[in-house]
């Protein structure tokens, strides 16, 4: 992935309409071995894994943060948000830019993940409801299983994963603020 990879939509579908409720589409990416999907209506675009800048007493699960295009990302490792190990730095890493709901503001959000696959349409009547047991995250963190060639990929609620409680962290941060460049004296 030489350039940022910009994720295209032919037309947003309301979440009312019958089209939402029959198929969706879903980003799916690799992280620690494991096939994962976010719904392609949270995601901004998806880009190379760059420099972070980290920002001290963070949380482990808070990389750093970026500069995307002025604008102060926060970016978080999501297998470290699991509770495994950190992700392994490699030359797919990706950094995937998802909107989240804080209060009545929209922010980006960097989740960091090992590789993107694809994006996959995933029929409404494929997706099964969220374990109780058994998986290796929080059961609230899944907001499906949804069947793709016979295997499970694990549909996650972002919103669950990326929650207030963390985004008052980001928050605190200054993750709203923007860049401004440096004035000549």
């Amino acid at each position: 992935m030489n350039a940022i990879v910009q994720i295209v939509q032919k037309q947003p579908m309301m979440a009312d309409s019958p089209e939402f409720e029959e198929q969706q589409q879903y980003l799916t990416f690799m992280l620690s071995g494991e096939t994962y999907a976010i719904s392609i209506l949270r995601i901004k675009e998806i880009i190379q894994y760059g420099q972070l800048t980290q920002v001290p007493r963070m949380p482990d699960f808070i990389r750093g943060v970026i500069n995307l295009r002025g604008a102060v990302v926060p970016v978080i490792d999501l297998s470290a948000r699991f509770g495994k190990q950190p992700t392994a730095i490699g030359r797919r890493n990706c950094i995937i830019i998802i909107e989240v709901e804080v209060g009545e503001e929209t922010q980006s959000v960097g989740v960091m993940v090992d590789a993107v696959n694809a994006v996959l349409e995933i029929p409404a009547g494929e997706i099964e409801p969220a374990p109780s047991f058994g998986a290796n995250i929080r059961a609230d963190f899944i907001a499906g299983m949804g069947k793709v060639s016979g295997q499970f990929v694990i549909i996650l609620n972002i919103q669950h994963v990326l929650s207030m409680d963390d985004m008052d962290a980001l928050a605190s941060m200054g993750t709203g603020s923007r860049i401004e460049p440096a004035k000549a004296e």
